[in-house]
């Protein structure tokens, strides 16, 4: 078996930037233009299209080896073209995946300065804000997120999991230390290269 080592500093890191919800509180008469996009053209979008989305078969993929191509292509697909798609047959309970949002939207439902508690250091990606901001000219997403590190565990720093609401970190670490994404994910990412 392969053993990759990773650090914090592979991960990259990112500027600090003001919270989108500071922004929006602030009574805005106009969009800062960071956030804008005109490059983008707006394409007309039918109702038929956007039903398409990639859905991936996780059970297809980590089963037998000899049959996973045609999984392996769609989830390549999905990556490349749409940037995100719906897995299935991963494992995970709806119990479980229930209470993983419950517990995100109840924090990022709290009051910004609790937020801020747990907000990203500068050249680093983990905590509350944006990620990936990497130059001051860079357009920007009107939202905020947050970002953890759950594996390998050596990365984990629990100074981002937030303690509000406080099933937060009982919840995302017991299921993270039941191994079900840890596993699926290492089968992927080896299949993967071994296909590129």
């Amino acid at each position: 078996m392969e053993t990759e080592v990773l650090s914090r500093k592979d991960l990259g890191g990112s500027l600090p930037v003001e919270n989108v919800q500071a922004l929006a509180s602030n009574n805005l008469k106009e969009i800062p233009p960071r956030y804008i996009r005109p490059e983008i053209e707006h394409e007309e979008v039918s109702m038929e299209d956007s039903l398409q989305i990639p859905v991936v078969d996780m059970s297809k993929l980590i089963g037998d080896p000899l049959g996973h191509g045609d999984e392996l292509a769609k989830l390549h697909l999905a990556c490349k073209d749409w940037g995100f798609f719906q897995l299935i047959n991963h494992g995970v309970s709806s119990e479980v995946i229930e209470k993983i949002k419950s517990d995100t939207e109840e924090f990022f439902q709290l009051p910004l300065e609790e937020k801020k508690a747990y907000a990203q250091l500068p050249n680093h990606i983990e905590g509350y804000g944006q990620a990936f901001v990497v130059s001051e000219e860079q357009k920007l997403d009107w939202g905020d997120m947050l970002f953890l590190l759950s594996r390998p565990v050596s990365l984990r720093n629990l100074t981002f999991w937030p303690t509000l609401p406080t099933s937060f970190r009982v919840t995302n670490q017991e299921q993270w230390q039941m191994g079900t994404y840890n596993t699926s994910t290492r089968c992927i990412n080896r299949q993967h290269r071994r296909h590129h």
